[in-house]
């Protein structure tokens, strides 16, 4: 928060700091991968600028397609290159073979000679993934205008407190507060430490409990336990699934609030709906 300090009053010079803070963390945690995440920022942003700027109704509606085609491919590379492969080779009998080339061309970059068996799978790449397609489909819908500066946009989609679990923040939510003034009252930073709390609670003392001291010992053997416990280990999980994300949410929610920033609640009592499609919602 040091460097924060010395920035925060000037909106211009705290996007770009956050956004070299985002960038070095999703380096510590990814490594080279954080190419991707500044591929996806800079296809998008100049995406975005085509989708405004032209006129033609069925050119825009391909610029979308061509953002959505694009992303999604590279998320498919990573995520379900292996699935696409099985599924094939069951289907038909024919050998295929996956190859790792983002490790080819870090190697060939670098002078490095790493060998990787599989495809590694890019850190919150489905989150960053979504919000730049959101962006796309924001402008095209006229919900949002563009962003002039990249590095600003780049700090929208690399924002380090959500990068990782989320929550997805829609461009038409996130943008407008790019360049809106820092403020921090008593009471928003109260509630900014009762997320964090919050999310570490539900992080630490409720999904990691549960998963340690129940659901992983019965999952482990499931031949010791009645199927009373078994059923509870798996009613369980859902529970250590949704306090897992839920928490590091709220966490994110609250370090962006520290910063100036207001993320979306991502969960709303999500085992309170009333139906399928209220609990998706």
């Amino acid at each position: 928060m040091g460097g924060y300090s010395l920035v925060y009053k000037h909106s211009a010079r705290r996007n770009v700091f956050l956004f070299a803070v985002s960038l070095f963390f999703y380096y510590k945690t990814s490594g080279f991968y954080f190419i991707i995440l500044l591929f996806s920022t800079v296809v998008d942003f100049v995406i975005g600028w085509a989708i405004y700027t032209n006129k033609v109704k069925w050119q825009r509606q391909a610029l979308v397609a061509l953002s959505i085609l694009v992303n999604l491919m590279v998320l498919g590379y990573f995520k379900y290159a292996y699935f696409v492969v099985d599924f094939l080779h069951d289907l038909t009998g024919i050998e295929l073979t996956v190859i790792n080339s983002f490790a080819l061309w870090t190697n060939q970059a670098v002078g490095t000679n790493f060998v990787f068996e599989k495809i590694l799978l890019p850190v919150g790449i489905s989150f960053f993934t979504f919000q730049t397609i959101s962006y796309s489909v924001d402008i095209y819908r006229g919900h949002v205008k563009p962003v002039k500066n990249i590095l600003d946009f780049g700090f929208y989609v690399s924002f380090f407190p959500q990068l990782v679990a989320g929550p997805i923040v829609r461009a038409s939510e996130f943008i407008p507060q790019l360049h809106q003034p820092y403020q921090l009252s008593k009471q928003r930073a109260g509630l900014a430490v009762f997320w964090i709390l919050n999310g570490l609670l539900k992080k630490l003392f409720l999904a990691d409990y549960l998963a340690v001291q129940f659901i992983d010992r019965v999952f482990d053997n499931p031949q010791l336990y009645s199927g009373f416990e078994t059923m509870s280990a798996l009613f369980g999980y859902s529970l250590q699934v949704y306090a897992d994300f839920s928490g590091y949410t709220d966490v994110a929610i609250g370090i962006a609030m520290l910063l100036g920033f207001t993320l979306p609640k991502n969960f709303n009592s999500p085992y309170k709906a009333s139906s399928v499609a209220d609990f998706w919602r």
